[in-house]
């Protein structure tokens, strides 16, 4: 057999990943506000687990958690979405993403709950393991969505395959509706994907 097919598929793989970095790398946030992110996190972090408002504490915690900062700013600020001032950028995200976050998580949660509950009772259980495709591309991003899967009573991510710059994740599904991928995905992802677009590439 010839190799022709192999070689064109992986130059194809190659470009497709080219196309994927340098979209990525255009997105990426300018350094000095992945150091001002960073430090809004871990300097919030600082004054939960101090549980301390003293000035002292507060001067203390503020510079030793921007030096740390300077060096983590890609550990936690990496795959953010560029858009938008930064200023505008925090206030969206403590104003609007994060209690819309809570509250579509709260809503999952309750209506996960009450299915499962009624799958039990009635022992009404089909459980099969399905692939559904995620449009996001961002690390962190894939893990937060895959995470909020996990925690919604009923479904269990399982595996993340990433493969010529789509990404699918394998859920196992307590009671598998349908097995059409676009229609598994919208039950199973519902609003949070949409969400997490909002902030990660």
């Amino acid at each position: 057999m010839s190799r022709v097919p192999f070689y064109l598929k992986e130059r194809l793989e190659e470009v497709h990943r080219r196309v994927l970095y340098e979209s990525y790398d255009a997105q990426k946030l300018p350094v000095w506000e992945r150091i001002v992110l960073t430090w809004i996190v871990l300097f919030s972090f600082w004054i939960v687990i101090t549980a301390n408002t003293s000035l002292d504490n507060l001067v203390i915690g503020s510079i030793a958690t921007l030096i740390i900062a300077s060096f983590m700013r890609d550990m936690l600020m990496e795959d953010v979405r560029h858009k938008g001032h930064l200023i505008e950028k925090i206030i969206y995200f403590l104003l609007l993403y994060a209690p819309q976050y809570l509250i579509i998580m709260a809503f999952r949660l309750i209506e996960s709950n009450i299915k499962v509950a009624k799958n039990v009772i009635f022992m009404d259980i089909k459980p099969g393991i399905v692939k559904i495709k995620t449009d996001l591309h961002s690390d962190t991003g894939i893990t937060i969505l895959a995470n909020s899967i996990t925690l919604t009573p009923g479904t269990l991510t399982l595996d993340v395959s990433k493969k010529l710059g789509e990404t699918y994740l394998y859920v196992h599904w307590i009671y598998v509706e349908t097995l059409n991928r676009e229609k598994a995905g919208e039950k199973i992802k519902g609003d949070i994907e949409e969400w997490l677009k909002k902030i990660f590439w």
